[in-house]
């Protein structure tokens, strides 16, 4: 700003410099403010104009609080004050006080049209197309009212999210999740963490489906990167929100930011309460002894949380900046849930019955830094030197109780204990350099170093005569120590036509897990080239493709790796696999892209073909299924998917996102053959519509198919979001609500076969309701917290 205002001053005062003969020197003095908010204008052009030729004769613009000061030789002149976005005002008569004018407050008037335009492009949700990926810009969607980060993915074109928050990108898992282009504590379990980002923090998600060599190697399915809002207005903005909701979901969200010309600082609190309930059923049957044991129950996840974060960027000058941010967040669980049991003998009789009832209490911990350095170079905006460094941390200290209560039938079940310690420790160095030799080509060159350290001590005990004994079988002390280091590199070059970009990424891996107890030890080390390659062709203004290459792992997270166990269901189990291998995968798409002046067209094939692939086994012995993840051969996807947006009124538009792949699985676990082929889709559609007394709706239809995996069948699922919104007081003051699973339809169901067992499960979650209101005052944004899981 400062280098822009300099150079108005310069340009101005050549223009004066013939005009200036006059030796009388008035000082000429004011502020300027908005006619409504009465906020000061930082950087407004005030001139000083002769009123017979209209010439310039100096000129100056307004500090941050809106005041200028200035002095010009000659006693007859007018002012003329204008800034981008206002009406100009022109003034020709004001008072004179001995050699002082003082214009007191001059009011500018907003346009109207063009603040019409600006808010449409901030409210609406758009998806723009860069050469490695696409971008989806995270407007004020009316049904993302009380959203988390994770329910807003939901929203993004070929991104789906199960009701178990499982993340998947074109049908297949293995994303990798970053948060500002970096891994992130939150992303690491996001069924249970990533909501803690809502969706008024969100400037935009980029899908990354081929990922350049500049990324991290991990995600066999692509890369999801959430982009957190950053406020780059002067002055003092902020906002205040309130949540309520059904199931219960309250919250109080605060914003603030306040920038000169030195320092930006900005600072958001939240804090609430929130209930998220689950109703779950299962069926266990043994087809040997012809025997059945049928579980169905609710759980709850009652929360409080509480949740800070502070930063600062400091301009050093133009060219250096360093931030320095902070983010302490602490939650208090209470997870009730009861669970009624039925076991039926091979002629389908009620042999026993019994409630299993649990009640759990949590308390986690969370803590991240990151502190980044920025060079720029004077020949270019893009010659960029970056270095960034971060860490966090996230602890949970839980302790369970499950208290068994007989019906019916003399089937004895012993009462039960567990105790979890856990700790997760993480540090990110990251050094990046760009360096553009034209305005078309350029050179990216970069290293990073990860360290991830995890101790989980879990202890289970049961009461046996009065007594709590701990059970060794199921009682260890988990850790996980895993390093990556990486080195990268790419060329690209963007002409008016052409344009390609090509990377190669060398990354070493060292991962070790630990079983303290029984003293069992797993290592592996590998070191692995990923190349990368990205081709654009423009055949019109209307027309334009693309084709993408990328190499890609997954390497196992934590919880994929990890032996423990929630035995909140002794039928149903889940436990990790230490000696578990990465999946590799070689990507390839292309894309065509087609703009019209009301539609838009995206649509594009796909190859994948993924080796080692982690699948989710389950094994079944005396009415227990035990499901396990284990590498199981190869997978082969080819797909097709397309997105549009059609406007074709000025109060109506219209968004459509379908996603078509076929696959073909190969390979084989313990003797038994997985080999089949099978097909999916995913497709969305989004009504969006503006209404008298400045109403607005919005209605969204998904659907999910079924589809085979390697052991069953996981069932289709349709259902609906709708969102309603008004704004009051010329938009500082919005009221927002929004009805999400309107028909209480999404469940997933999952059939699964074996030789000797069939497991059946359905899960739902139900109806959420939430109403929001907002208020922004200064030139802020409101922030609203969700009422899911932080």
């Amino acid at each position: 700003m400062n280098s822009i205002k300099y150079l108005i001053l310069f340009v101005l005062a050549a223009v004066a410099f013939p005009l200036s003969a006059q030796t009388t020197s008035i000082t000429v003095t004011g502020k300027i403010v908005e006619t409504i908010s009465k906020e000061p204008v930082p950087f407004a052009t005030v001139l000083i104009q002769d009123p017979q030729t209209n010439q310039n004769i100096t000129g100056t613009t307004t500090d941050e609080d809106g005041s200028f000061t200035m002095q010009v030789a000659k006693s007859k002149f007018s002012v003329e004050v204008s800034f981008i976005g206002f009406e100009t005002l022109t003034i020709n008569e004001f008072s004179m006080s001995g050699d002082i004018a003082d214009l007191g407050v001059v009011s500018l008037e907003k346009i109207n049209t063009v603040l019409d335009e600006v808010e449409l492009r901030a409210e609406k949700s758009s998806t723009e197309f860069k050469l490695d990926r696409r971008v989806f810009n995270v407007g004020k969607d009316l049904s993302s009212t009380g959203m988390g980060a994770l329910e807003l993915l939901n929203n993004v074109p070929s991104v789906s999210v199960s009701i178990e928050g499982d993340i998947s990108l074109r049908g297949s898992s293995g994303v990798q999740i970053l948060i500002d282009g970096k891994p992130s504590i939150l992303a690491d379990d996001p069924a249970n963490s990533l909501s803690s980002i809502t969706a008024e923090m969100i400037e935009r998600i980029e899908v990354i489906t081929n990922p350049s060599a500049k990324y991290d190697a991990e995600g066999t399915s692509g890369i999801l990167n959430i982009v957190l809002k950053k406020d780059d207005k002067t002055g003092m903005n902020g906002s205040i929100t309130l949540n309520t909701g059904i199931p219960d979901n309250h919250s109080v969200g605060f914003s603030l930011n306040r920038r000169t010309e030195k320092f930006n600082l900005f600072t958001q609190l939240g804090v609430g309460y929130r209930s998220l309930p689950r109703d779950s059923e299962n069926s266990n049957q043994d087809l040997v002894n012809n025997t059945t044991v049928d579980s169905k129950g609710t759980s709850y996840r009652n929360e409080n949380f509480y949740n800070i974060i502070l930063g600062s960027d400091y301009y050093v000058n133009e060219l250096n900046v360093i931030t320095l941010s902070g983010n302490y967040a602490y939650e208090i669980e209470d997870q009730p849930s009861e669970t009624d049991f039925n076991y039926f003998d091979s002629s389908g009789d009620l042999v026993s019955s019994w409630n299993r009832k649990e009640t759990t209490e949590a308390t986690n911990p969370k803590w991240q830094f990151d502190l980044q350095y920025k060079k720029e170079f004077e020949d270019s905006d893009d010659h960029v030197l970056l270095f960034s460094t971060q860490g966090r941390f996230f602890g949970k200290d839980q302790a369970s109780e499950f208290e068994v209560t007989p019906i019916e039938g003399d089937l004895e079940f012993n009462d039960q204990q567990t105790e979890t310690e856990f700790q997760q420790a993480e540090y990110i160095f990251k050094l990046d350099y760009t360096k553009p030799f034209t305005d078309r080509i350029s050179m990216e060159l970069g290293s990073q170093y990860f360290i991830s350290d995890v101790g989980n001590d879990y202890t289970v005990r049961e009461l046996i005569d009065g007594e709590w004994i701990t059970d060794p079988n199921l009682t260890n002390n988990f850790e996980f120590d895993q390093k990556v280091f990486g080195i990268y590199g790419t060329f690209s070059h963007e002409g008016d036509v052409w344009g390609f970009k090509a990377g190669l990424r060398l990354e070493n891996t060292t991962l070790k897990t630990f079983l303290e107890d029984t003293d069992e030890k797993n290592s592996q080390y590998y070191t692995d080239l990923f190349p990368s390659a990205h081709i654009s062709y423009k055949l019109s203004d209307v027309t334009s493709f693309q084709l993408g290459y990328s190499s890609r792992i997954y390497r196992p997270r934590l919880w994929d790796l990890n032996p423990f166990f929630n035995i909140r269901n002794d039928f149903v189990i889940r436990k990790g696999n230490p000696y578990l291998e990465p999946e590799y995968t070689d990507s390839f798409e292309l894309t065509s892209i087609l703009v019209f002046e009301k539609f838009s067209l995206n649509a594009g094939v796909y190859y994948i073909y993924t080796t080692d692939v982690i699948e989710r086994v389950t094994t079944f012995e005396d009415n227990v299924s035990i499901t396990t993840p284990e590498n199981v051969g190869t997978n082969q996807r080819i797909g097709f998917e397309a997105n549009f947006k059609y406007s074709p009124i000025n109060w109506f538009t219209l968004n459509g996102d379908f996603n078509y792949g076929y696959f073909k699985r190969v390979g084989d676990f313990e003797d038994q053959s997985f080999d089949f082929t099978g097909d999916q889709s995913t497709s969305r559609l989004t009504g969006k519509f503006k209404l008298p007394a400045q109403f607005e709706l919005e209605i969204i239809g998904n659907h999910q198919s079924s589809f085979q995996n390697i052991q069953g069948e996981v069932s289709s699922v349709t259902f609906a979001d709708l969102g309603l919104r008004k704004k009051i007081s010329k938009g500082k003051l919005v009221l927002n609500l929004s009805v999400r699973d309107v028909f209480a339809s999404r469940n997933r169901e999952i059939m699964t076969y074996g030789d000797d067992f069939y497991v059946y499960s359905n899960s739902t979650r139900g109806r959420f309701v939430t109403l929001g209101l907002s208020y922004g005052f200064g030139k802020g944004e409101a922030m609203t917290y969700s009422g899911r899981r932080r």
